[in-house]
């Protein structure tokens, strides 16, 4: 078909940028969130500038990680906590790095997936380990509101929102 892959390597280390995950904004510009097992941190990393560039979101993470980027080319990132068994979301909406716990009774967050609709709100679709639910977080609202999806457990989940910013969720049951 003709197409040329191009490699670029941001980290050559092993332990570095494992459960990396990938979005690009309306800018054709590349931005990259991973796990830094030796420093067991959230990284993020991105081109916008015209080099990479990267930075520490959150240490004491999970390799649990998901990235949209809003219309606005702002990141969206969610992202299990294993130190505190929580759903964690962070953004760089306001110009700087903000992290809020979505859901924390139990272990929360596992397999989670987020999206951004097109009012730039993220939705969040993750594993309630503790009940074995199916569990969907949102802030259209101005604050998080989880809530559960279906009781019958899984495994795996993916997001994604259509054009009229319905939410629709795929999920492995059992």
């Amino acid at each position: 078909n003709g197409t040329q892959w191009v490699f670029e390597t941001l980290y050559s280390s092993a332990n570095v940028g494992s459960s990396a995950t990938i979005a690009i904004d309306s800018n054709g510009k590349i931005h990259i969130s991973y796990l830094d097992s030796v420093n067991s941190s959230l990284k993020y990393a991105t081109n916008v500038l015209g080099v990479w560039m990267s930075i520490t979101v959150d240490t004491n993470v999970g390799n649990i990680i998901s990235i949209a980027v809003d219309s606005s080319d702002k990141v969206h990132m969610s992202y299990y906590d294993p130190s505190s068994s929580d759903l964690k979301y962070a953004t760089n909406t306001s110009g700087s790095w903000a992290i809020t716990t979505i859901d924390s009774p139990g272990d929360v967050g596992n397999y989670n997936s987020i999206a951004v609709d097109s009012n730039n709100n993220a939705h969040i679709s993750y594993y309630d380990v503790t009940n074995s639910d199916l569990k969907y977080a949102t802030n259209a609202e101005g604050t998080w509101v989880p809530e559960t999806v279906d009781t019958i457990g899984t495994n795996a989940t993916s997001i994604a929102i259509d054009g009229n910013s319905n939410v629709h969720i795929s999920y492995a049951s059992g």
